[in-house]
């Protein structure tokens, strides 16, 4: 059996991420000072795009199905502390605030009724964004 040592930092990463994007204050997905104790943050050749849903569609229900592609860059498993710029994680965003934070490249996610804005972000593996930030296009979509 073999056993996986995770970064004690991890953690203390991932809370801050997470913090950083539920806690900005702001409904928009705004662009976070972060902790000088994460260190300066690498930029990424990634490029990550949503393939489905396509902009302006109209979809019944209570989940959309998400389909991201992801170019320059591949998609970890474990959260680390140790960055790369061509390795991170995608987090999923509905009217600016975070929903998801995914290991891969399809999802369904929870939606409302309404007009809602779905943004992908491409970060780090230790959650937090790089510099300048990954973003996808927005795709706005109608739910029914």
């Amino acid at each position: 059996m073999t056993t996986r040592r995770i970064d004690p930092r991890a953690p203390l990463a991932l809370a801050i991420a997470v913090l950083l994007a539920a806690c900005s204050g702001q409904p928009s997905v705004s662009e976070p000072s972060l902790p000088a104790s994460l260190g300066p943050r690498p930029a990424s050749p990634a490029k990550i795009e949503i393939q489905e849903p396509a902009p302006s569609t109209t979809v019944s229900g209570t989940k959309v199905h998400i389909v991201l592609t992801l170019t320059g860059a591949k998609i970890v498993q474990g959260t680390s502390t140790t960055i790369r710029p061509d390795e991170g994680h995608v987090h999923l965003y509905v009217n600016g605030v975070l929903v998801s934070m995914n290991y891969g490249l399809e999802q369904d996610i929870p939606v409302q009724q309404g007009t809602i804005d779905i943004k992908a972000e491409f970060v780090a593996a230790d959650h937090a964004p790089f510099s300048p930030r990954v973003w996808s296009q927005d795709v706005v979509i109608t739910v029914r």
